[in-house]
């Protein structure tokens, strides 16, 4: 905000209507932040800009509000129409031109959507905005749990529908059920307490949530943040398994894998018993080939050794070696005494020719070179120094000729007042007055007794 200058002699801060409507604004959008309003839509106005303007009331009193057409792409598409009830969601602001105080929707929907829905969505956006969804805090899951934990009503048909798959899949893990309940006020409590209670037991390493489906009222309890909360808390891994596959809730966000519906997340837990066994078997099998090729390849080997060790005798074998040692030893003699020769050879070669290429002869021609360098500088140096003491005498001559103190040493002299003022004129003289006047070798102080003028002075 700019500061206006005060606009009369008693220092009063006057505001223009546009500063003081600019304030209210900007007062109105630090006061109120996002909100949910509900109301019937009346005044609808549909301008060619694309904009909707239209009031929001209640029996007692109403808002104008607007709804710029690049907001909200999913609630424009209702058939908005006078009389109609619907929830809105955005800001308090004021239409600066007019003074208008207005709402500004961001979001529209039918009111039918219920306060679920909207309490569903606010606790989302808060969660996800506190990073209890992000992918980075998602525990991996065990490929070979010891134990798999499952909590869910102990009643229900999802806890027979995940006992026959793991069953199924993976008879060899035991399986424990947290029992609690999944729908109602003691739901979220218990749903906790089941959690803290599996993450205490060193026999699960995994933990199945799960329930079937129903309405958005049945399935609240896993909405709950103080079980989103819990979830996020488990040390274990959490696979969610919550109403169908169309079914969304907080817990299945917060969870580390969420699964469509129970059955697929005991899939998702419990490891495949018969691709397991179907898997060592082709180990089994590749491992029993691999074994059979080593061991023909070794018969095969130790057959040729041993036609190798009938046809040549040891001792014959040695001797030959011994002699192609001796052999090799002579030979190993001649190329060294060779190599040496030719080292020795290209040695002196080389001792040649660094002496012909040696620089001491360069340097020693390069320093003569600078000595007479030298001579020749310092005789121009005295040369110029010799010039420069001759102009300087002769201008010294010259300056001399031409001082003042020249001039007095002559017979010449100069007078001046008390003040230092040269006098060179009678009319700046008066009776009575003190003069100095400078001679060559001094100075003389006098007193002007009478003055008389020459014609033209």
């Amino acid at each position: 905000m700019n500061t206006p200058e005060p606009a009369d002699a008693n220092n009063r801060l006057v505001l223009s209507i546009s500063q003081l409507n600019a304030e209210v604004g900007e007062l109105l959008n630090r006061a109120f932040p996002a909100l949910w309003v509900e109301g019937e839509i009346s005044n609808l106005s549909r301008p060619a800009s694309g904009h909707l303007y239209f009031s929001l009331k209640d029996a007692s009193a109403q808002v104008r509000c607007a709804l710029f057409k690049n907001r909200n792409p999913a609630g424009r598409r209702l058939e908005l129409a006078n009389g109609q009830k619907v929830l809105a969601r955005g800001r308090v602001g004021l239409y600066e031109p007019r003074g208008d105080y207005q709402f500004i929707v961001e979001a529209l929907q039918a009111a039918g959507v219920g306060h679920l829905q909207l309490a569903f969505e606010a606790l989302k956006q808060k969660l996800a905005a506190e990073g209890l969804f992000d992918a980075q805090h998602k525990k991996p899951l065990p490929a070979f749990p010891a134990g798999i934990g499952v909590i869910t009503s102990p009643s229900g048909a999802a806890i027979r529908d995940m006992l026959q798959v793991l069953r199924r899949r993976c008879p060899q893990v035991p399986v424990w059920v947290y029992p609690c309940a999944v729908q109602g006020e003691r739901a979220a409590p218990e749903i906790i307490r089941a959690l803290n209670q599996a993450n205490t037991d060193p026999r699960c390493e995994v933990l199945l949530l799960a329930r079937g489906g129903g309405s958005l009222e049945d399935l609240w309890p896993f909405n709950e943040e103080v079980v989103a909360r819990a979830i996020y808390a488990s040390t274990l891994p959490v696979v969610s398994g919550i109403g169908h596959e169309i079914d969304f809730t907080i817990a299945d966000f917060v969870a580390d894998l969420r699964a469509p519906t129970p059955s697929a997340a005991a899939e998702l837990a419990g490891p495949d018993r018969k691709a397991l066994l179907e898997r060592l078997a082709g180990l089994a099998q590749r491992q029993h080939q691999a074994l059979q090729r080593q061991m023909l390849t070794g018969r095969n080997t130790l057959r040729h050794l041993q036609q190798r060790l009938g046809s040549q005798h040891p001792e014959r074998r040695l001797q030959q070696r011994q002699q192609q040692m001796d052999e090799l030893q002579r030979r190993l003699q001649r190329a060294m005494q060779h190599r040496l020769a030719l080292g020795q050879r290209e040695l002196a070669h080389l001792q040649q020719g660094l002496q012909q290429r040696s620089p001491w002869p360069h340097i020693q021609r390069q320093t003569q070179q600078l000595l007479q360098i030298r001579r020749q500088l310092e005789r121009l140096l005295q040369q110029q120094l010799q010039q420069r003491r001759e102009q300087l005498q002769l201008q010294a001559a010259r300056l001399q000729a031409l001082s003042p103190l020249a001039t007095l040493e002559r017979g010449y002299s100069l007078t001046y007042d008390r003040h230092g003022r040269l006098i060179t004129r009678t009319r700046q003289l008066k009776p009575g007055q003190s003069l100095i006047t400078r001679l060559g070798d001094g100075e003389v102080e006098s007193v002007v007794q009478g003055i008389q003028q020459h014609l033209g002075g």
